[in-house]
């Protein structure tokens, strides 16, 4: 739940149940007055039908009827009295007395309204069928009987109860007007505006939602295409909130920037010394290789003048093997920079490996190569062969006379695994950070470019060739150098 749209949604959700919860309570409360107002109404009718009985009751003590008494007009006078004083003390209230004998609709005998001045009309109507229906039924079960007729602007309320007298079938009733309670209309127009509140509620917080992801959204996206490393500028949405996280994503980008530019000024400086440290490491290795052979020929120079002819041809073949040796340096450093794209062709492997071995195999050291029969792959010969060229080479230096140097070979999966593995004394631990680098050797002959230009050449063909194994922890377990070639079948 920690989405701003969902808490948004609870708050109006709040807010709507808030709003219903005080609609219906007013509702409610004004329900249970226009009850209770009802109800008193109900009570002083049923009170005032009982006081009518009382009257009449009192009224007909000892009195014997002459006439029928639909057509005793001096009883209907006395009657209408009776009931005008039962009634005088109820504002608003009406009533009579009716007779219902059996056989014979119902006849009002009397009839009061002491709120009118003067003859009042008795109710005509559906007014007149309730009172008489009410009647009926109060002098047929002998017990009072109630009814109400509810409109909107007001509630009828009618109460029957049977008078007991020398008549037969007579019943008294009354009858009051209960208007509803004022401000009804005020009350459903206050709830209307109260939901109409609550929907711009809704729709204020939905406005909000839709807003603030647009902005979200825009800013997300001007991210997310930025370089990376880099935080693009942002432009302002408009909401204070989101102002101020974009303001502070603006400054972050301005100070990344900065860092990025300082970054690379300092990478360029540590490229440039690294450079210069590679170059200065080169150089002095070139001026230590050359300066050696130099001095010998000198040396040999020197002595030829001084010496007889023997001496000077013996001097003569010495600066010839200097000279050679100068020459394969400078081819050493010719390989190391001069490199090419990859050619790759179909091939078998073993055959290759096959190759580089008998080109290598000698009296001193024994030779050996474990692979299978056939490996066919897709590879650039000459790169490959020239890698296996300068590690074969590595290895026979540093095994000693009646020691063997292995080729062995393997496909795992999309890769060439071959190793080189000699049986010498093993890499020293000072020279095994440094072991690729150009002139690191442990041989006082050796020019240290061996293992810098196999590497060059494994690079050069997308290979890896790592240290396997420094070696020198038993007799006879020298280095083991592999070389990963990726290799897909043909």
């Amino acid at each position: 739940m920690k989405s701003l749209r969902a808490r948004l949604f609870i708050v109006w959700a709040l807010a709507l149940a808030s709003a219903c919860t005080v609609g219906f309570l007013l509702v409610q409360l004004y329900r249970h007055s226009a009850q209770a107002q009802i109800g008193r109404a109900e009570a002083a009718a049923a009170h005032a039908c009982e006081r009518i009985g009382d009257s009449y009751g009192y009224y007909t003590t000892g009195w014997t009827p002459r006439l029928p008494a639909a057509e005793d007009t001096a009883l209907h006078a006395d009657l209408n009295a009776l009931v005008a004083l039962a009634l005088a003390d109820t504002p608003g209230m009406q009533g009579g007395i009716w007779q219902s004998e059996a056989g014979s609709d119902p006849v009002s005998l009397a009839f009061a309204d002491p709120a009118r001045k003067g003859a009042a009309a008795e109710p005509t109507g559906e007014e007149r069928e309730r009172i008489a229906a009410l009647n009926q039924s109060a002098a047929e079960f002998g017990q009072p009987e109630a009814d109400q007729i509810g409109t909107g602007a007001q509630t009828l309320l009618i109460h029957a109860c049977p008078l007991r007298g020398p008549l037969p079938g007579v019943t008294g009733w009354t009858m009051v007007r209960v208007a509803a309670i004022a401000g009804w209309t005020d009350l459903q127009a206050g709830v209307a505006v109260l939901l109409a509140l609550v929907l711009a509620l809704a729709g204020t917080l939905g406005w909000l939602v839709l807003s603030w992801g647009r902005h979200v959204r825009r800013i997300e996206t001007a991210l997310a295409a930025a370089d990376t490393g880099t935080l693009p500028p942002l432009t302002l949405t408009g909401e204070a909130e989101l102002d101020r996280i974009v303001a502070a994503l603006n400054t972050a980008g301005t100070r990344l920037a900065e860092a990025h530019r300082h970054s690379e000024e300092l990478s360029a400086r540590v490229a440039t010394a690294e450079r210069l440290a590679a170059l200065g490491r080169v150089a002095a290795g070139v001026a230590h290789e050359i300066r050696n052979p130099i001095a010998a020929m000198r040396l040999r120079a020197e002595n030829a003048l001084a010496g007889d002819e023997s001496r000077r041809r013996t001097a003569l073949e010495a600066i010839l093997a200097q000279i050679f040796r100068l020459d394969r340096l400078i081819d050493e450093l010719l390989a190391m920079t001069q490199r090419r794209e990859a050619r790759r062709e179909p091939g078998d492997i073993a055959a290759l490996l096959e190759a580089a071995a008998a080109d290598h195999r000698q009296d001193r050291v024994t030779l050996r190569v474990e692979a299978p029969a056939a490996l066919p792959a897709t590879f650039d010969p000459a790169l490959l062969r020239r890698t296996l060229d300068a590690l074969l080479d590595n290895a026979l230096r540093h095994t000693p006379a009646g020691g063997t140097v292995t080729l062995r070979a393997a496909r795992v999966g999309d890769t060439l695994r071959i190793e080189v593995a000699d049986s010498g004394p093993g890499i020293a631990p000072d020279l095994r950070k440094n072991l690729f680098e150009p002139f690191v050797t442990s041989r006082a002959d050796g020019t240290g470019l061996g293992l810098a230009i196999a590497r060059e050449l494994a690079e050069a063909q997308g290979a890896r060739l790592t240290l396997a194994s420094a070696g020198g922890d038993a007799p006879g377990r020298g280095a083991v150098f592999l070389l990963e070639v990726p290799c897909p079948a043909s």
